[in-house]
C-alpha cells in the first residue's frame, strides 16, 4: 500500500517474507495493480513481474478480490458480513458521492495550514546541522551524497577528441531497454554492488533506501547502473541482472566489476542493444551511470529521443546501424572488438566506419550513423558532456 512516488519508485515496502521466498522458490509470475503511471517489469517490486495501470477505485477492488483472475465487472469481489455477494457495482462510488466527500475533506483551510511554513521543513529537517556558506561543503562519509568526478582534471579549454580503438562490448541487449533497465530507481539488493558498498560503509539493509532517493551518490548509481534484476545480457545466457562475461578472461561477474577491471586495463567499453533503446522515464542517470563504467558508445537499431540527447549530454557516442543492419544479422555475441573511426572530424549525423575484429582472428567492416544531431551536441561531445561545456563558458564570461 502506497502512494505517490512510493507506488511509482518502487518504494511500497516489502513482500511478506513467506510469499517472497514462495515466489523466488517456484519462479511464480504475480502481478500488481497500481494507480501509478509507471508499469515496467521490476518497477514496483523487483519480484512483481506483472504490473496493470488501473484508476484507484478499480486499485481497491482488485486489493478486495485478491486476485487478477477475477473479472470485477461481472465477478463477486467477496461476501459482506451477512454471507451476501459484494459486486463492484455495490461499492462504485457515484459522481454525487465523490463530489460530497470533495466539499467535506478537501478544504482552503487544508491547503494554508500545509503551505504556511513551507520552508521551514518539519523538525527532523531543521535539526540537521549545515555549516552554511554559498558552496556545499562535501562530506567523505555520506552515504547519500558525494562528489562526483565530472569535473575532474578538467581543464580550462576542451582537449582533443579521440577514435575509439579495441573497444569491447559490457553488455549486447534485446529491444526495448528501458531507462528502468539501464538505470533502476527501486529497491537496492544486498548482494549487487550497491548493496555490498553501503554494507561495507557500515549501513544496513533495512537503511538501504532506494536507488532514487541514494541518487545524489554515483558511488551507489554506477553500481546501480544495468543492475535491474530482469535485464538479461546475451554475453552471459541463462543469467538475469546485471550480470556479464568479461573477456578475454571469461570470467562471470557483474556490469560493475567488470567495467572497473576494463578501465584498469585501459580498455574502452561499448553497449550493444536493439530497436527502442532508451525508452520510459527520462533518467539522467541512466546516460550518468553509462558514462560513469566508461562506456564510450552505444550501438543500437534507435534510440528514445530524450535519451539519445542524455547520452550525448554526458559524452558518450550514440550510434545507429546502417543498410538493415542489427547485432543478430552481423552475429555479435559480445566476444569481439570495435574501432569507431571519424570521431576526430566529427559533424552532426556523419557516418563513421566500424571495424569488428572477431574472436576467430576475421574482422568486416560496417557503417554507422553518429545520432549527435545539432552543432550545439557536436560541442557538447567534444566538451566531454554538457556539464563541462557550461562551466568553460561560465569561466570565459567571468
Amino acid at each position: 500500500v502506497a502512494f505517490g512516488c512510493t507506488t511509482c519508485i518502487g518504494n511500497s515496502g516489502p513482500l511478506l517474507e513467506p510469499i517472497a521466498e514462495a515466489i523466488d522458490k517456484g519462479n511464480i509470475t504475480v502481478g500488481s495493480v497500481l494507480s501509478g503511471n509507471r508499469n515496467f517489469e521490476g518497477r514496483v517490486h523487483p519480484q512483481v513481474k506483472a504490473n496493470y495501470l488501473a484508476s484507484p477505485p478499480l486499485v481497491v477492488a482488485y486489493a478486495i478480490a485478491g486476485s487478477l483472475k477475477v473479472n470485477v465487472a461481472t465477478d463477486s469481489l467477496g461476501k459482506d458480513q451477512d454471507g451476501n455477494d459484494v459486486y463492484l457495482k455495490d461499492i462504485w462510488p457515484s459522481n454525487a458521492e465523490v463530489q460530497a466527500a470533495l466539499r467535506e475533506h478537501l478544504t482552503q483551510q487544508m491547503f494554508e495550514e500545509r503551505y504556511a511554513n513551507v520552508l521551514q521543513g518539519p523538525k527532523e529537517w531543521q535539526a540537521i546541522k549545515v555549516s552554511g556558506g554559498e558552496t556545499y561543503q562535501w562530506n567523505s562519509g555520506s552515504t547519500y551524497v558525494q562528489n562526483p568526478p565530472y569535473f575532474e582534471g578538467m581543464t580550462a579549454e576542451p582537449g582533443a577528441v579521440s577514435n575509439i580503438v579495441g573497444a569491447r562490448p559490457l553488455a549486447v541487449l534485446g529491444d526495448s531497454i528501458t531507462t528502468d533497465h539501464i538505470s533502476p530507481a527501486g529497491s537496492i539488493a544486498r548482494n549487487g554492488p550497491a548493496g555490498e558498498y553501503l554494507t561495507e560503509h557500515q549501513v544496513r539493509p533495512v537503511d538501504f533506501n532506494s536507488y532514487g532517493a541514494r541518487r545524489g551518490n554515483h558511488q551507489v548509481m554506477m553500481r546501480g547502473t544495468f543492475a535491474n534484476i530482469r535485464i538479461r545480457n546475451q554475453m552471459a545466457p541463462g543469467t538475469e541482472g546485471g550480470v556479464t562475461k568479461h573477456l578475454p578472461s571469461g570470467e562471470v561477474m557483474s556490469m560493475y566489476d567488470a567495467s572497473q577491471r576494463y578501465q584498469a586495463e585501459g580498455v574502452p567499453l561499448v553497449v550493444i542493444g536493439g530497436k527502442e533503446y532508451g525508452t520510459g522515464s527520462s533518467r539522467d542517470w541512466a546516460a550518468k551511470g553509462t558514462y560513469l563504467l566508461g562506456i564510450r558508445a552505444v550501438i543500437t537499431e534507435s534510440f528514445e529521443r530524450i535519451h539519445r540527447s542524455n547520452l550525448v549530454g554526458m559524452g558518450v557516442l550514440p550510434l545507429v546501424f546502417q543498410n538493415g543492419q542489427s547485432r543478430e544479422s552481423l552475429k555479435l555475441d559480445g566476444s569481439e572488438t570495435f574501432d569507431i573511426s571519424g570521431v576526430t572530424e566529427l559533424k552532426p549525423r556523419m557516418e563513421m566506419d566500424c571495424t569488428i575484429h572477431r574472436a576467430d582472428g576475421s574482422s568486416e567492416q560496417i557503417k554507422l550513423l553518429c545520432r549527435i544531431d545539432t552543432l550545439d551536441e557536436v560541442d557538447y561531445y567534444k566538451n566531454g558532456g554538457i556539464l563541462q561545456y557550461v562551466l568553460r563558458n561560465m569561466m570565459k564570461a567571468g
